[in-house]
């Protein structure tokens, strides 16, 4: 089933230094950008990440130091990146819990504005786990009936995820509960919170307030910790190691609710 939408859609693929979202750097970059009348186009980037990549690492995606010696850093491409993405919807594979942020914190540290609120987003591998709970490898083995080659291979990765969520579509068309040709539904779909931001430090309770998902004041109205219970903690967290993006949602926030 080929994919109905209104406006192109970017499915992406990252390889990096390692896991931490605040620390680690981005040395891949590929992308399948299909377009509402079913164009496609595709590109991978490189990047010297200006560190070592550790060996567990490099065991993963087996890119190593001497492979990025000569190659860009992420800061001088990434005007070039951002305009991959300008006006699309953005799909991937875990990419809501990993992908999505370490690339907003990257555009972040290059000075490039990146708004999420612009974009819808899809997470395949959460599609994938509502109905199956496997992972990409035996999800393309599932919905496409033939084994994944190169797997960590950012651009095998990103075509394979691709072809997965076509075949995700055809396969739940005719169940009970169908999945909807729409980037909209599939967005809403692929999130497993309501995520104010993009890290899920801050989500929204049943009614619609932002609360803290996380440490001590875990469960709190992000109003009532900020303007009653904990003067403090907003100046902790941006002196802390959080994500930019949420640095910048609990700065938008803070300032909401000093105002009122």
């Amino acid at each position: 089933m080929e994919l109905n939408l209104k406006r192109p859609l970017v499915v992406f693929d990252l390889e990096s230094t390692g896991l931490n979202i605040t620390e680690d750097r981005i040395i891949e970059l590929s992308y399948v950008k299909v377009y509402p009348d079913g164009k496609e186009e595709s590109n991978t980037y490189r990047f010297n990440p200006g560190k070592v990549i550790p060996q567990q690492a490099i065991d993963v995606h087996h890119i190593t130091n001497e492979d990025l010696e000569h190659e860009p850093t992420f800061k001088e491409r990434a005007h070039d990146i951002a305009r991959v993405f300008e006006g699309s919807d953005i799909a991937g594979f875990n990419s809501n819990h990993f992908d999505i942020p370490l690339l907003v914190q990257e555009l972040n540290k290059a000075g490039v504005n990146f708004d999420p609120a612009q974009h819808k987003f899809i997470d395949v591998q959460t599609i994938y786990h509502k109905r199956e709970k496997r992972d990409l490898e035996a999800a393309c083995l599932f919905y496409c009936g033939h084994p994944m080659e190169n797997h960590h291979a950012a651009a095998d990765d990103a075509k394979t995820t691709l072809e997965v969520l076509k075949a995700q579509l055809d396969h739940y068309a005719n169940c009970d509960e169908p999945l909807i040709n729409d980037v909209d539904f599939l967005s809403q779909y692929s999130t497993h919170n309501r995520n104010v931001d993009l890290a899920g430090r801050i989500i929204l309770n049943e009614n619609k307030q932002p609360v803290f998902n996380f440490g001590k004041h875990k469960g709190k109205t992000v109003e009532d910790v900020f303007t009653k219970l904990d003067f403090g903690y907003y100046d902790w967290m941006m002196k802390s190691d959080f994500a930019e993006n949420t640095k910048q949602v609990i700065t938008k926030l803070y300032i909401q609710f000093k105002k009122q």
